[in-house]
């Protein structure tokens, strides 16, 4: 009780928990931004008219998806050594979270693709846009608001799949609450603790990213206008 209200241990205990959070933030944007900048060009390869290429991008898609991301993580950080990559356990948790995020963000944008009416393509062409003018112009940014609350989930879900990283070596959240468990013998104190800052931090996730989708959305109704 005296080590939770206050003594030097205690403080010292919520400061490394603090920095396991930041370390666990940190490792979630990376992948989140990672899996992003794969995510558009797989997108763009499902929606390709060219069967192999379609083929490639299905393939990753249902690699990544159908592979549990605790053997990606393994995989990242005990095989590519084998074939002469060696990576800090850092950059491979960030390479196996994006890598596996990008196969579903890739999914939640095809989506947004999928449900813009195929009259808008002719419609831009009619008015002289370009192949690429009309993606980035028109058709991305409807696929983006439609399959903006997929994306939430999906960034809400990675971070909260970051606690696997504990397994090679990172030292996040999930990993210092263990070690200080293993310390002082207090479980439930700790865990919850954990659990608490994993909430607050998603619970800020969220309202930043539906903030954003909001912003996103008038500007769309905007552009409507």
């Amino acid at each position: 009780m005296n080590e939770f209200l206050g003594t030097t241990p205690a403080i010292a205990s919520v400061r490394l928990l603090l920095l396991g959070a930041g370390m666990t933030v940190a490792v979630s944007i990376a992948a989140i931004a990672l899996g992003f900048a794969i995510a558009a060009p797989v997108c763009a390869a499902r929606l390709s008219a060219n069967r192999g290429v379609h083929f490639l991008g299905s393939l990753y898609v249902s690699f990544f998806r159908g592979v549990p991301l605790l053997v990606q993580l393994l995989i990242a950080y005990y095989l590519l050594p084998v074939i002469g990559l060696e990576l800090p356990s850092f950059i491979a948790a960030v390479l196996a979270l994006g890598v596996c995020t990008a196969a579903y963000q890739a999914e939640n944008l095809r989506g947004g693709f999928l449900i813009i009416p195929a009259g808008q393509r002719a419609a831009a062409s009619a008015f002289g846009y370009g192949r690429l003018q009309t993606w980035r112009h028109i058709l991305l940014p409807q696929a983006l608001r439609a399959s903006a609350p997929a994306v939430v989930n999906e960034m809400i879900a990675i971070l909260k799949a970051s606690s696997l990283i504990s397994v090679v070596g990172v030292a996040d959240l999930t990993r210092i609450s263990q070690n200080i468990v293993a310390r002082n013998m207090q479980p439930i104190l700790w865990y919850s603790a954990a659990a608490a800052i994993y909430l607050a931090i998603n619970l800020v996730l969220a309202t930043a990213a539906r903030a954003a989708e909001h912003r996103l959305g008038r500007g769309m109704a905007t552009v409507a206008l």
